[in-house]
């Protein structure tokens, strides 16, 4: 009985973290101070999906991070002006610009 349990334990576990990374970005920004100091931001997805789930802002510019569809649609831009990458005119006018294309 209760290898059945923990087997039943293990694979609601395992649901719940497939669960968990398809339902979120999991944003790396390593700073160029310290290699060892990393900022780890979650962004909520709108669908559930694996697309850009571990995404590093490592040297991009705020242009190539805008330019993917899924997550200018989830928010990043919301996020690079939260951690000082782009100002809100910034964001504004790389939203329209990569909404119309």
């Amino acid at each position: 009985m209760w290898p059945r349990i923990k087997q039943y334990l293990l694979i609601a576990a395992g649901i719940g973290v497939l669960y968990f990374f398809m339902s979120n970005h999991i944003i790396f920004d390593p700073n160029a101070d310290d290699w060892l100091d990393l900022d780890v931001y979650l962004l909520k997805k709108q669908e559930l999906h694996l697309h850009y789930t571990f995404y590093s802002l490592s040297n991009k510019k705020p242009e190539t991070i805008m330019a993917i569809d899924y997550l200018r649609e989830d928010g990043i831009g919301e996020l690079l002006v939260e951690i000082g990458m782009i100002s809100i005119d910034e964001r504004s006018r790389l939203e329209t610009k990569y909404n119309y294309e």
